[in-house]
Order: structure tokens, then sequence, then C-alpha cells
């Protein structure tokens, strides 16, 4: 039997929902007509698929060291979104995608950690959902983060099956987050071995093999690369030698490996002959963690006296999460501003590709697009046009996309966990810091931010304040930092707990 470091004894999880949905899912499915034959429109299987913390120049088409080639291909075949903003870091982009509502108005503008009480909003439909009204069959493979205790588990948020991590992220060779064992198959704790990559992309080889063909599908292939830790097969590792800087070839290893899952991915759309109906969509969930945040070097000296003074306590690993995600990372966002958690350019936009050879064509997109308008789109591009959608912040740009109309960028409001915040209108981007000061840019003329218009255009700063001032604005659904330093978030080591599904369902239980 597997034992815990623990200081309380706790009862044996509840599962039962998570059974009867594996259950349900063994059942063999009753012959019916290609959906294709019954329907006017064919409706097309949508995959998601997003990178983690993916920077700017982490891919080969826009000129990275990094080999990307299945990546490559999908610019090169599909739509490339030359402009596509997200949230600076993954929950807020992660609660966008699944509703198309800011993260201002969710609530959500920090990592959901594993201590938060709630997580994504029960009283809102979700994309899948949505796309569930439409008989889609639906699945998510991969990292949630949107929340682990059971009412906000994915299964009750419109996934037919879930396969994957509920936190953060885990080790990739361990599978462990805060001493946590946190890997799944709706709800069930799932023992297995090998590199998280590997297993994400087995899993929806598995999903696309399996699926009932009858209807179309829904995967979100949400990846865990190439986030924290830095860890790649050796192999992998040892194939950019060539690179010096240790976080950037450990960084290169993990990206090819992503690399190679799409491509299997890819493969197996083709083989499956779905290829040509088939949406893709790519994108990271915020910017590169770059390796250029480096600590003061005084905070060695401190992680190494609170080891001597507390062994592996909770201050120490406290210390050592907050070093981990200043100073480790390798993303290059080359030549934007900017890295994960910041709202400068480099923080959230981000490698985005649309491939759909029955319903688009190819080349570069250049109009801004967001996070938020990925649900209306899919929507509009599923046949759901006419479906009772909640309120969000987006607009479907699959006519524009088409070439069948000009339409203008939506407005974009997006905040770093540290207060600042960005609202894009237009072509301006106003940035407004938690201390009170003030930036605008041309992002048009002025990709990079480097001319600061704020003072010569103080009517639009003006202006454009008020339309922020004017955005519904949810209730703090995250953990503040003092509370985190209590329990930290840990990707990887020692599994000392009981695993995350069964801890929180006991907990539940308690209640």
């Amino acid at each position: 039997m597997r034992r815990y470091v623990m200081k309380t004894q706790l009862p044996t999880g509840v599962i039962g929902f998570a059974v009867l949905s594996f259950f349900a899912l063994s059942q063999p499915a009753l012959p019916q007509k290609p959906y294709a034959e019954t329907e006017k429109e064919k409706k097309p299987n949508i995959v998601i698929i997003m990178a983690d913390d993916l920077g700017w120049n982490d891919v080969g088409y826009h000129g990275s060291e990094i080999k990307t080639p299945n990546l490559d291909r999908l610019a090169k075949d599909g739509r490339e979104l030359t402009r596509f903003y997200v949230n600076s870091v993954c929950s807020p982009t992660r609660a966008s995608l699944m509703t198309g509502q800011s993260a201002i108005r969710l609530g959500i503008t920090s990592p959901m950690q594993k201590i938060a009480p709630k997580g994504l909003p029960l009283e809102l439909n979700t994309l899948p959902d949505y796309l569930r009204q439409l008989d889609y069959q639906t699945a998510l493979v991969g990292k949630w983060h949107l929340g682990v205790k059971r009412p906000y588990h994915p299964n009750r948020r419109g996934f037919d099956t879930f396969y994957g991590n509920l936190s953060g992220a885990v080790g990739y060779w361990d599978h462990v987050h805060a001493g946590h064992y946190d890997w799944q198959r709706n709800g069930k704790t799932l023992r297995e071995d090998g590199y998280v990559t590997d297993l994400q992309a087995s899993e929806a080889l598995r999903v696309v093999r399996g699926r009932d063909k009858t209807r179309p599908l829904f995967m979100f292939l949400s990846l865990l690369a190439p986030h924290l830790p830095n860890e790649a097969p050796p192999q992998a590792i040892d194939a950019y030698a060539d690179i010096t800087d240790e976080r950037r070839r450990v960084h290169a290893a993990m990206v090819s490996e992503l690399d190679a899952a799409v491509g299997q991915l890819l493969a197996v759309l083709d083989e499956e002959g779905m290829a040509d109906n088939t949406l893709i969509w790519f994108l990271s969930d915020n910017g590169g963690l770059t390796q250029y945040r480096g600590m003061p070097g005084p905070i060695y000296s401190i992680v190494d006296a609170a080891k001597w003074l507390w062994g592996d306590d909770i201050p120490v690993r406290f210390i050592e999460f907050m070093r981990a995600n200043m100073e480790d990372g390798g993303s290059d966002n080359t030549p934007l501003t900017g890295a994960k958690g910041s709202v400068k350019e480099g923080g959230i936009r981000v490698p985005s590709v649309i491939r759909w050879p029955a319903g688009l064509g190819t080349g570069k997109f250049e109009t801004r697009l967001s996070v938020l308008d990925m649900l209306p789109t899919l929507l509009d591009a599923a046949g759901g046009t006419k479906l009772a959608v909640e309120p969000h912040d987006g607009r479907s740009f699959l006519p524009a996309l088409r070439g069948e109309k000009v339409l203008p960028p939506a407005p974009f409001v997006t905040q770093a966990f540290n207060g600042n915040q960005a609202i894009f209108h237009a072509q301006w981007k106003l940035l407004l810091r938690a201390d009170g000061s003030k930036s605008l840019y041309d992002i048009d003329a002025d990709p990079n931010e480097a001319i600061d218009l704020a003072k010569t255009q103080k009517e639009l700063v003006v202006r454009l304040e008020k339309r922020l001032a004017e955005m519904p604005i949810g209730a703090d659904l995250t953990v503040p930092l003092w509370k985190v330093a209590m329990d930290p978030d840990e990707f990887g080591g020692v599994e000392r707990r009981p695993p995350l599904a069964e801890f929180f369902d006991m907990e539940l239980d308690r209640q």
C-alpha cells in the first residue's frame, strides 16, 4: 500500500460519478447514419491545441532556432494569426476560452491555485456545453486549471471525457503537483509511467481513433509543454547540444517534443480521413517565461539557510517555487518586450494558427484577434449561430477569416496578477500600472512599445480609461499570494499527500 507523509488520516474519496462516466463511455454506440448524410452542411471536427508558456520566438515559422516542422506545416497550410492575444497567465486564458468572457468579468485574473475554494463559475455554460447541444462529442486531454473540486471538474463542465491533470503543472516524469499525484481519467486516479507530452499525445490519438464516427468531435488538447519544470527526454536535449544556455537547451527540447505530439495528431487525422474537415486552432495560453528574470544572488543563500532551519517544510517550498518561477524558463519572445505575467506584448501576444482546409484558405491574417473571439468563431463554424449563448466579449471572425468581409478588431482587456491592466481599442493599447502610471501605444505602428504617447494623447487616455471602468468586474475567485505561501504549488517532487482527485473528493465528503 502506498503511504503518504501527512499529519491526519483522510478517508477514501467517492468517485462514483467518474466510474459512471467511464462506464457510459464503454458502451457500444447504436448504428446511425453518418452526420454528414443527415445535415445540409457537414459540421467540422474541432481540435484546439494549446501550448503552455510558448514564446513568440519559440516556433520555427517565426525564425526560431528551435525546430518545429509540424507547427510550421500548420502555419503554411492554414491561416497564421499574426496578432493573436491572450491573457498574461494560464487560468485567465483558459477561462476566457471556455466562456468567451473577459478574465476581469469572470474574476479570474491569476492562476487558479490548488487551494482556491471555487473555479470557473458554475452558472456559465462552456464551449463544450454549447457544442454538445450541436451533437458534438467532447474530450479534454491535458491540463484543466479551472478548479479542482468536484463541481468544477471537467466532466461536469461539458467534457464527456477527461484525461490529464487538474492543477497548473506536474512533474513531467513523476506527475506530482504540490505533493499530490495529479493524473487521472474521468475523476479516477490513473497510475501510469511516461513523459507527460508523450502520454497526452497517445491519449489524443486514442480519442480520435475511438470516436463515434457518426458525430462530430471536439477535442481540447491542452498540452503542458513547455511549462515548468524544465524536463525533457535526454535524447531530445542532446539534439540541441549547440545551444549553450542550459535552460534554453532544455526548453528547446520540450518544444520539440510538443511539436512531435502535434505531428502525431496531424498524421492520425490524415489516416482517419478527417484532416480536410477538421478545424485545428493552435495557440499558447500566454507568452513565454524567459530566462532573463534571474533572482538576486542572496536569494540562494536564503534558500540554503531555510533548508538548514526547516528542511522540506512550507517556507522552503515557497521560496523554491518563487525562485523557479522567476529564474527558470528558457523561452524567447523576441522581438516583443515582456514575458509571461506581463501585459506587455511578450506576455500576451502569442503564436496562433487556424487550419481548416474545407472551410478556410491559407495565408497570414493580420487583424487583431483574441481568445475572447474563439468561442463565437468556433460556434459559428459549427453551425451554432442560433444557440442561446450567454453574453460574451468577443465576436465571430469566421466571415473575415474566409475573406468574405472586413471586420474591425473587438476591444480586448487583460490584467496581470500584479494588478497591471491593458485595454486594446482600434490601434490603441493603454497600459495601466498598479502604481498609477500609464502608457499609450499605437500598437499597429509600434508593436515593440517603444514610443509612449500618453502625454500627447491625453483625451484618448481618458476615453480608454472610461471604457475600462465601464466593463463588468466579477468577484475575485483567485487566491492572494500570502495564502499561496502557506501551501505553495510545486511542480514535481516527492509524493507526500493523497492523489489530488481523491483528496478533494474527501474534502467535499466532510462538508
